[in-house]
């Protein structure tokens, strides 16, 4: 009779076994297809407590294990200013999982709920460089952040919807702050529902943002432009179940030929710069939905 497995053991396995299709495949799709990692880096796998990141964890560790291209990783948590439960929460699943973390403590928390406007833009500007610093600290080349498929195709409406522009989620960038430091997001392929099903089959209970400002976004206190969008994207779903990913491959597929105006270096382009010029090269118009634009969308 085979000894029955460790918990951790149990959530590893269904990873590469009940999500192997949903969570493994979509993971190391987005690793080979962005090049996220290259033999030698040293990578800081951002550790946040919230399901998205602790998974990636998981992941990286797993496929660190298994990978032909060496690479290291550190498991960092910045406490931004948590309360004690959501230390020990932390603490508590990282030792669960048996992901061996490093912990540093910035005042954050402090910081954003103290300005007046734009608390979680500050708070995300701010975490983004104590992240860069401490890894940088420690001899990391990279920071792996949790972001995924679905926060790439929110942000991309949140930014049409209320920013005026059309602006998505790079997979992967160099920072401008921290010379020779990158970040990756190596769950951009992997859907936020494939999460949750994969943490409510394991009975796994994680921190979601924990400070003020998200306190008050959950008990309604406070409108939250992201779950306006999901609740759209749920409510466009029942009558078309690919409507995430037809987003999602519309920002791989951008044809700046049919914009009126696009921005590139911090640099406005309009369609009227050359415009006559390319006339005279009989350069043909690029205005609108090509023939066979719906029939490729169908067979998506």
């Amino acid at each position: 009779m085979s000894r029955p497995l460790e918990p951790c053991q149990a959530i590893e396995r269904s990873i590469i076994t009940k999500y192997r299709k949903t969570l493994w495949r979509p993971f190391v799709e987005a690793v080979k297809r962005y090049e996220l990692i290259q033999a030698g880096d040293r990578i800081a796998v951002c550790i946040s407590g919230g399901k998205d990141s602790m998974l990636m964890a998981k992941l990286m560790q797993e496929l660190a294990r298994h990978s032909d291209v060496p690479f290291e990783l550190t498991f960092l948590v910045m406490d931004p200013g948590y309360s004690e439960p959501n230390r020990r929460q932390i603490e508590a699943n990282a030792a669960l999982l048996q992901v061996p973390v490093t912990i540093f403590e910035t005042d954050i928390f402090a910081a954003a709920n103290a300005a007046e406007r734009n608390a979680c833009y500050l708070c995300a500007r701010m975490r983004r460089g104590h992240l860069y610093s401490k890894a940088r600290e420690l001899g990391c080349n990279k920071i792996a952040l949790g972001h995924h498929f679905s926060d790439v195709v929110e942000t991309t409406l949140i930014g049409m919807f209320w920013g005026a522009q059309l602006q998505a989620m790079l997979p992967k960038l160099h920072s401008t702050n921290f010379p020779g430091m990158e970040l990756i997001r190596p769950l951009y392929c992997v859907h936020e529902d494939d999460i949750i099903a994969w943490a409510n089959h394991n009975g796994l209970r994680f921190l979601r943002c924990a400070c003020r400002f998200t306190e008050g976004t959950e008990t309604g206190q406070l409108a939250s432009k992201r779950q306006e969008v999901k609740q759209l994207l749920r409510s466009l779903r029942q009558t078309d179940p690919n409507i995430e990913k037809s987003i999602f491959t519309a920002i791989h597929a951008v044809c700046l030929d049919t914009f009126p105006g696009y921005k590139t270096g911090g640099r406005q382009i309009s369609f009227l710069d050359g415009y006559e010029s390319r006339r005279e090269d009989g350069q043909p118009p690029a205005d609108g939905i090509s023939s066979n634009t719906m029939e490729k969308r169908e067979t998506t």
